[in-house]
């Protein structure tokens, strides 16, 4: 590659992959990135090892398991108290492109710095569990991103707020706009201004997550008078029942906001191809998700499960003249997104080291996927104050086991063929499949120096 591309990174914050999966997907709206889709690579084995979001986010920038980066919780200001954030000095694919000569930027939630006794005053305040969310980020602590125009976590989507670069934290930007529009605005003004040298900008977009509501109503108006039976499509929703009800009531307004989603993307993608027609310099425009959400599916609403729902991603890689298009059933993981994106901008050898795998010759369609099949992605759970369980699974594009610890309850374990079973209906785990794979996690977490608290447990029921 003779012309360093530049990076686009697009992350919409709990948007499954099955609202662009062309399989089993949702009945949801998103003409612009099934355009991409078709004119780029669509990866449907993409999958986040830990699904929450300050988790996913701490791997996806720095390539570290959540033990070697900080972030084993979602940030806020009780897992603060615990050491809980991204760990000073860390790099991440962002400071690396920026010491190769990019121009780094990062718009949207960042939900990774820490919250501090001021942080409450000047963001989002305190929410009604007790918690501080929102923080404003030091300029030390961006890692490598140098345009700033974001904020921690704030759950506003009709009235966001901001920190620019050079504002301090009494200093914030309110802004009367959807903040998916607002955010592609401030993206579409970086490239303007830096379309003369290459970039490696994040765009990070709070929308679908929660606030459901909180989406403008020309959106909202398409799915209104939809019933549960044309929303919940997944067959692991269980009918008639309360969650049910509840599920379909979220989906209307979660399916305006990727639609919503959608169109504010087309719009970036717009800029983009317009960038490349005059500048001549390829862009590498990535669109993913920290995660997924139940929305109904196993009789769950939300995320940071080891079901499908929550661990699959949506991922497209559109860059034409790098990436070949065509759909990949490569196997990329939080980890694997760090060493990827440094391999796609053409930077491969800077990360040696990372526990992670580069896919980039993957998902540009120059190497053939062989043992795709056997790719393991380690599963990740933490205890937290108020849930003294953990687990640990491994996943792969055929099967799954997720063993799970309760310091009451002991160990118990699910296991998934996903070949025959994509759904998850049907948990066998007391077959010589699933001690098999179990004793595959057993191998992958004592080479990664996992202290995990049901390690014993899990070591005996895979010898079982």
């Amino acid at each position: 590659m003779t012309t360093r591309p530049n990076i686009l990174v697009v992350m919409a914050d709990q948007f499954r992959a099955a609202a662009i999966d062309p399989v089993g997907g949702d009945p949801v709206a998103t003409p612009h990135l099934d355009r991409l889709a078709a004119e780029g690579r669509l990866v449907r084995q993409a999958v986040s090892s830990y699904p929450v979001c300050s988790p996913h986010r701490a791997m996806f920038l720095t390539g570290r398991r959540p033990d070697e980066n900080g972030v084993t919780l979602n940030v806020h200001s009780e897992s603060a108290q615990d050491g809980v954030g991204l760990r000073d000095g860390l790099p991440t694919w962002a400071s690396i492109l920026r010491d190769r000569g990019h121009r780094t930027g990062y718009v949207g939630k960042w939900h990774l710095e820490p919250p501090v006794a001021d942080d409450e005053l000047y963001g989002e305040g305190r929410r009604d569990e007790g918690k501080v969310w929102d923080a404003w980020s030091p300029p030390e602590r961006r890692f490598g991103f140098d345009f700033w125009h974001s904020y921690g976590a704030a759950d506003r989507h009709l009235a966001p707020h901001y920190w620019t670069t050079d504002a301090g934290r009494e200093e914030r930007t309110d802004v009367d706009r959807w903040s998916a529009a607002h955010e592609v605005d401030v993206a579409i003004d970086f490239l303007a201004a830096h379309h003369d040298e290459p970039f490696a900008l994040m765009v990070s977009l709070n929308p679908p997550h929660q606030p459901f509501d909180q989406v403008p109503d020309e959106y909202r108006t398409l799915y209104s008078g939809l019933g549960e039976d044309e929303l919940l499509v997944r067959p692991n929703v269980p009918r008639g029942t309360a969650v049910a009800d509840e599920a379909a009531q979220i989906a209307r307004d979660y399916f305006a906001a990727i639609t919503g989603v959608d169109e504010q993307i087309g719009r970036l993608a717009d800029a983009v191809a317009a960038l490349t027609s005059t500048s001549g310099r390829p862009t590498v425009l990535l669109f993913t998700s920290d995660h997924g959400m139940q929305l109904g599916s196993h009789g769950l609403l939300y995320k940071n499960v080891g079901y499908e729902e929550s661990m699959r991603l949506p991922l497209i890689v559109h860059a034409p003249g790098v990436v070949e298009p065509g759909v990949s059933e490569a196997v990329v993981s939080s980890l694997d997104f760090a060493p990827t994106i440094l391999g796609l901008a053409g930077f491969a050898e800077d990360a040696a080291g990372l526990p992670g795998c580069d896919r980039s010759a993957q998902l540009r369609g120059t190497a053939v996927e062989d043992g795709r099949a056997d790719d393991g992605v380690v599963y990740y759970r933490y205890a937290s104050r108020a849930d003294p369980s953990s687990a640990r699974g491994l996943r792969t594009p055929a099967e799954k086991v997720v063993a799970v610890s309760d310091p009451e309850r002991g160990l118990t374990v699910e296991y998934f063929d996903l070949r025959t079973d994509p759904y998850e209906l049907d948990s066998r785990p007391d077959t010589a499949e699933a001690r098999r794979l179990a004793r595959r996690l057993v191998d992958a977490l004592g080479s990664e120096g996992d202290a995990w608290a049901g390690s014993a447990d899990l070591r005996a029921y895979a010898a079982g």
